[in-house]
C-alpha cells in the first residue's frame, strides 16, 4: 500500500521555475516506477513524466520536454518534478501517482490529493 502527498505548487510568472514535491509512505515505495499529471479546468488528466523504480530511466510529454525533470531518492521515498521556463499553458492541478512506467492514466494504481500551479503571463 501507498499514499501519496504532493507539496510545493503555487503561483509564478512564466518563464519562473517552480519544484514540486511528492512524498511517499508505505514500505513498497523504492520498487514502484512512478508519475506526474496534470489537470486544467475543464480538461482531461494528461501525462507529464514517468520514471522508474531506480531512477535511470525517463519520459517525458513533447509538451515539457527540455523544460522538466522528474527524478527520485527512494532514500527520502519522494519523486520530484522540477518545471523550467513554466508558461501559462502549464496551469493545472499536478498530481503524483504511483504503479506504472507508462503515460497512461488507468494503469497507475495509486493518487495524491493533487497541488495547483499557476503560471501568470
Amino acid at each position: 500500500q501507498v499514499q501519496l502527498v504532493e507539496s510545493g505548487g503555487g503561483s509564478v510568472q512564466a518563464g519562473g521555475s517552480l519544484r514540486l514535491s511528492c512524498a511517499a509512505s508505505g514500505r513498497t515505495f523504492s520498487r514502484y516506477p512512478m508519475g506526474w499529471f496534470r489537470q486544467a479546468p475543464g480538461k482531461e488528466r494528461e501525462f507529464v513524466a514517468t520514471i522508474n523504480w531506480s531512477g535511470g530511466d525517463t519520459n517525458y510529454a513533447d509538451s515539457v520536454k527540455g523544460r522538466f525533470t522528474i527524478s527520485r531518492d527512494n532514500a527520502k521515498n519522494t519523486v520530484y518534478l522540477q518545471m523550467n521556463t513554466l508558461k501559462p499553458e502549464d496551469t493545472a492541478v499536478y498530481y503524483c501517482a504511483a504503479g506504472s512506467y507508462s503515460s497512461v492514466v488507468t494503469d497507475y494504481r495509486y493518487w495524491g490529493q493533487g497541488t495547483q500551479v499557476t503560471v501568470s503571463s
